[in-house]
């Protein structure tokens, strides 16, 4: 690593513990953002959350996962070109077989991720467990971020932000993605959109660590074939589905 890189991040992470007891929304801290648990509770490299995602069990005109991911970050739900989609419902359509398949589409939580190549203030990051955030405190809003995501899985906050929910900060002039719920996931939970998927009774996204042989989706990705969207880009993504 260069003088130049090693200052900036030394430069970087001063200011972060510096700020670190600054409130940005009701009872949210930086630390809450950047690590999620309390310092005696870090995450570690140990775990890699991901998905697996069943393109055989996501219903075409079904779109909990979507909703259940507004309500639980307080999204509008808009589809325009101001409006935050966090994950949104795809339709792609085999020109062999004609066959059509529905499928959600989120940051793909990268083991090699390219926003956080990009970003000039680090405030895009991957924890030690895979789930990629991004630090708003230090998010100037350059979107370089959105531009190297080949997902498409970044939005742009243009206007004022209201009414927003404890836990989930958002703020104009930053970019934003899935998070994975990394609230829910440090509590001991599933993401939002994995409960909705279940109490729909399509059980089409399963959830789980990675890293470990004996999970669910481990066992599930180790039976049958499952693909990465993009695997030629080889970003290692936290995100697989089975079916496609």
């Amino acid at each position: 690593m260069s003088e130049v890189n090693t200052s900036r991040r030394q430069f970087l992470g001063w200011g972060t513990a510096a700020m670190a007891g600054l409130a940005i929304a009701p009872g949210v801290t930086l630390i809450d953002l950047a690590h999620g648990k309390p310092d005696d509770q870090p995450v570690s490299s140990k775990v890699r959350w991901g998905m697996l995602i069943d393109a055989n069990q996501c219903h075409s005109g079904c779109s909990d996962c979507v909703t259940a991911c507004n309500k639980e970050n307080g999204l509008s739900g808009g589809t325009g070109p101001d409006d935050s989609q966090w994950i949104r419902k795809m339709d792609l359509k085999d020109t062999h077989s004609g066959r059509v398949m529905s499928l959600p589409m989120m940051c793909q939580h990268c083991g090699n991720p390219p926003c956080t190549d990009v970003c000039p203030t680090g405030a895009s990051f991957k924890r030690a467990d895979g789930i990629v955030l991004v630090d708003r405190h230090i998010c100037i809003g350059c979107r370089y971020c959105m531009m190297a995501c080949p997902y498409k899985a970044r939005s742009f906050v243009a206007h004022p932000v209201t009414d927003q929910k404890p836990g989930r900060p958002r703020g104009i002039g930053t970019v934003e993605a899935c998070t994975m719920c990394v609230e829910r996931v440090d509590a001991g939970l599933k993401p939002a959109c994995v409960d909705a998927c279940a109490a729909a009774g399509h059980e089409a996204i399963i959830f789980g660590d990675l890293n470990d042989p004996n999970s669910d989706i481990s066992k599930r990705i180790a039976e049958y074939t499952t693909k990465q969207v993009r695997a030629d880009l080889g970003l290692d993504t936290g995100v697989r589905y089975q079916g496609v």
